[in-house]
This record gives structure tokens, C-alpha cells and sequence, in this order.
């Protein structure tokens, strides 16, 4: 959503690139959703073993009850769709499946909108994959409007990951930059990277943003603005790009901007 076209940039230019899902993102798939995959799952299978019993998520989610808390088995499914939605776009991008990580950070687990609040094993998860990495740029989500919170925490762990991380030698080439997501933009004064788009880059964008089909039609936690993600991506892309134009500066079809943080 806020980076499609500055992520298959890199990939196209030979940058060793690296995609990181800090949650599972389950609680944002719809009962619908879940009912539709666990349905397939159960008519492949049959009578078969498997990982997930089928018939027991089924019944559930037809039973489910309002308010109530999914069981273990339907929040393992959710998360699953959004896994496999992910793959799907970053293969759409460019990207090979080894560069892809899930941490399924446990703060996020707790099958509600409320959410556990950040622990020390939250954070250690974060260091663990920067660490291993070594990244000389890290993009993360800055958007703070996030309507139940998870970004503000998923941030808050990339800080404090760095944090501790910073005297690692391999952090002295290191750059953060925040990007925001489907809510906000950066105002004109704060962005400190500006990366332009063409129209084919646009609907490449628009087309990796669609596979996430779980996140389209009837998204859960929009907040106040009924349009889908990726027409407000666009939309928020476009503006910028006139208000480039508008300071006299080049015409594109979109730009993608991004505000450095340090650490």
C-alpha cells in the first residue's frame, strides 16, 4: 500500500531485498473469509489428516457467537490466508520466497482487537531478523492512525530493536525510513525521500496490493474512509506527485514518500 513502487524499484535495480511481516495479521480476516478457505480445505482433503481440522473451524464459525473470541484453530487459518496473500503479492513483485520472513509476533495474539501490550520477546524477535540481515535501509510503518493500534507497537519494537542494536558495528551504515500506510501522508515539509512513479510502476503497485484479498471489499479496520486501500494509495500517491509539480518541480504519474527516523 505505501511502498509497492519503491519495493519492486529495488528488486529491479539488484538490491538484496527483504520483506518482514511483523504480525500474523489474523484478526483483520473475516469470518466469511475464513469460512470460504476452510470450506476448500475440507472438500480437498476429505477424510484426510491434516494440520488443521477442517470440519471443527467450519463448525465454529457457524456457530460463532457475536464478540466471541476465535478458537486457536480459526486464528492458525486466518493467519494462514494472510501468509499465503503475502507470498502471492511478493512473488508478484519480484521477490524469491526465502527473502520473505513472519515473526507472528506474540504481543498481537490474543484473538481481539486489544492487544498485549510490547515484551522483551517481542523485541527480541525484531533484533533476531535485523541482526541476521544487517540491513544497510529499513522501511517501516509509520502511520500512527492505524484505527486498533498495531502499527504504533509494531514501530515501537523496530526502536527499541535498534536501540539495543546500535552499537553493532553493521549499524553505522544503516537508515530508517517511515513510510505511511493507508490512512495518512507525510505533509509536503516532512518528507525527506521522494521516490517517483510511472504509470505501469502504478498499476504494478495496484495489482500486488490485490492480491491481499482478504483486505479488499469489506475491510475491518479501515477507520473513517470507506474507499479500499488501494484507491486510497493511489489517490495519496497522485496528490503528492502534484504537489511536486505544482512546486515547479518534474511531472509524474505518482510519487511514494518517505520521512528518515533517527535512531
Amino acid at each position: 500500500i505505501s511502498m509497492g513502487g519503491t519495493f519492486s524499484k529495488l528488486i529491479k535495480q539488484g538490491h538484496d531485498v527483504h520483506v518482514v511481516y511483523q504480525t500474523s495479521g489474523n484478526i483483520a480476516v473475516t469470518d466469511d473469509e475464513a469460512l470460504k478457505f476452510a470450506e476448500v480445505g475440507s472438500d480437498f482433503i476429505g477424510a484426510g489428516a491434516a494440520d488443521i481440522n477442517f470440519k471443527s473451524v467450519i463448525e465454529f464459525l457457524n456457530n460463532k457467537s457475536e464478540n466471541q473470541i476465535d478458537s486457536l484453530e480459526v486464528r492458525k487459518l486466518k493467519g494462514l490466508i494472510r501468509r499465503r496473500e503475502s507470498y502471492a503479492a511478493t512473488r508478484y513483485i519480484g521477490l524469491k520466497d526465502e527473502n520473505t520472513h513472519f515473526l507472528d509476533l506474540p504481543f498481537y495474539e490474543t484473538g481481539q482487537v486489544k492487544k498485549n501490550p510490547l515484551g522483551p520477546d517481542d523485541i527480541a524477535i525484531v533484533k533476531d531478523i535485523i541482526a541476521k540481515i544487517k540491513p544497510h535501509q529499513v522501511f517501516a510503518a509509520g502511520d500512527l492512525a492505524d484505527p486498533h493500534g498495531t502499527h504504533e507497537v509494531c514501530l515501537n519494537a523496530i526502536f527499541a530493536a535498534l536501540k539495543e542494536l546500535k552499537p553493532q558495528a553493521y549499524m553505522d551504515d544503516c537508515w530508517l525510513w517511515l513510510y505511511r500506510g493507508a490512512w495518512h501522508e507525510w505533509d509536503i515539509h516532512e518528507i525527506d525521500m521522494a521516490v517517483p512513479l510511472s504509470p505501469s510502476e502504478v498499476l504494478l503497485k495496484r495489482h500486488a496490493i490485490l492480491y491481499h484479498q482478504s483486505q479488499k471489499d469489506r475491510v475491518m479496520f479501515q477507520g473513517n474512509d470507506s474507499r479500499e486501500f488501494w484507491v486510497r494509495a493511489e489517490d495519496r500517491n497522485k496528490n503528492t506527485a502534484v504537489l511536486y509539480d505544482d512546486l515547479g518541480l518534474a511531472e509524474y504519474e505518482a510519487i511514494e514518500a518517505f520521512k528518515r527516523f533517527d535512531y
